[in-house]
């Protein structure tokens, strides 16, 4: 099977290495525009515009792709799934339409409101005036949302209104959602769909706030960890039933089939499971530790979530160990980055068997292996308990240098403390 990954980023770096770690042949891939971690494992085209549905339909037709697997959500709000299906190539990524359900909070919340699903209160606000008025309602802590795809920066909470207001401010022509605040432990879940069946994958943790202890602005993600000790029993069965099969058929009778990668974001209240929010692919730093656990082969289960045919599969297995990953980010992230600073001391952090690099932001120049954005390498450790896992991350990072970068230190540390008190 050929297939195609497009996208540039850790997420994708991370879905390439779990295709070739599940069986398929390093050759038989390739990425778009990819990055220099990726280059280093797969053949990647740098030219080809992964936002353009022509110009990837057109590759695709011209290589004999099996299978395109759609990293990021620009590629897929440009529709660029829709003109695949319509050569009739195999892609994972959800249609147009049916990505607005990560590209717009409003259109998620009516999904939602019309399958029964379980989420929290919220008001669509156009003017400051109506987001004032929506914060007085709701009170602190506030929720603040961009109404479209921010690149994982267009959310806040914060009981500081000026610092709410002046988030709303930002993104008031995007349109902002404000809702009720969800208080509990956050999940990600992922579900693989193929329009009208659901498969769940392994949930995991991610560390949103930029420093330690949940402090600093919202990122993209600083860190994970999976799998989640903490549970209840039937948690995933619960969320297959009341959120992920309920807006999978809701969107099919919107003609809006979604296929690809439902990515529910959690939140465990007192009240019961809460949906945070919907994503239309796989979530960035969460595919790290969720693919580095997956033993069944990756390319199977996606390739019969293209096709129509995830009835037929068997649940993905995954392997009992404990999965982390550190996010290395660069001198000001998130609010700034400085790029093309050299890194050095990645050979040395990968000599731990335990330890798999993705890349998120480089680039090769000359002997240099150089950071081109904010956040810039995923540190994922694979070991038996988080205490080792923990150990193994650490000590690779410490090892990776990258004038001015920062990086969390608490990454699964309140997990690891309560396992060693068993």
């Amino acid at each position: 099977m050929k297939i195609l990954v497009l996208g540039q980023g850790a997420r994708e770096h991370a879905i390439i290495k779990s295709l070739i770690g599940t069986g398929t042949p390093a050759e038989k891939i390739v990425a778009a525009p990819g990055n220099a971690g990726i280059a280093n494992d797969v053949r990647t085209v740098e030219t080809l515009n992964p936002n353009s549905p022509e110009q990837v339909t057109e590759f695709a037709k011209e290589r004999a792709i099996d299978l395109v697997i759609i990293g990021p959500e620009a590629p897929l709000v440009a529709g660029v799934s829709d003109a695949l299906r319509a050569a009739g190539i195999a892609v994972f990524g959800p249609s147009q339409r049916a990505a607005a359900l990560e590209g717009s909070k409003s259109f998620a919340k009516e999904v939602m409101a019309a399958a029964g699903v379980p989420t929290g209160m919220a008001r669509e606000c156009s003017t400051i005036e109506e987001v004032e008025s929506a914060m007085a309602a709701f009170g602190a802590p506030y929720v603040i949302k961009a109404d479209g795809l921010a690149s994982g920066k267009g959310v806040i909470v914060t009981s500081d209104r000026q610092a709410a207001l002046d988030h709303a401010r930002n993104f008031i022509d995007m349109g902002i959602l404000v809702e009720e605040f969800l208080d509990g432990q956050e999940v990600s879940l992922f579900f693989l769909s193929d329009g009208k069946t659901v498969l769940p994958l392994t949930p995991a943790q991610d560390f949103k706030r930029a420093f330690d202890d949940d402090a600093g602005p919202n990122t993209g993600g600083m860190g994970a960890y999976s799998p989640l000790p903490w549970l209840p029993e039937g948690f995933v069965e619960e969320v297959q039933e009341t959120v992920a099969l309920p807006t999978v058929h809701e969107l099919a009778r919107l003609g809006a089939e979604f296929v690809g990668l439902l990515y529910c974001g959690l939140i465990l209240t007192a009240r019961g499971i809460r949906v945070i929010e919907f994503n239309a692919r796989f979530g960035d730093p969460e595919t790290q530790v969720v693919l580095r656990r997956l033993v069944t082969p990756l390319a199977g289960l996606l390739h019969k979530a293209a096709t129509g045919q995830l009835a037929n599969a068997t649940e993905p297995e995954f392997t009992k160990d404990v999965a982390i990953t550190v996010v290395l980010a660069s001198e000001g992230y998130p609010t700034s980055s400085a790029p093309n600073r050299a890194i050095t001391g990645l050979t040395a952090a990968e000599q731990d068997e335990h330890i798999s690099i993705a890349h998120a932001a480089t680039r090769v120049e000359g002997d240099d292996l150089l950071a081109t954005g904010g956040r810039v390498l995923s540190v994922v450790s694979l070991a038996k308990s988080f205490r080792k896992a923990r150990k193994h991350a650490y000590e690779a990072i410490e090892q990776i240098y990258l004038a001015g970068s920062h990086y969390r230190k608490d990454i699964a540390k309140a997990v690891a403390d309560a396992e060693e008190n068993d």
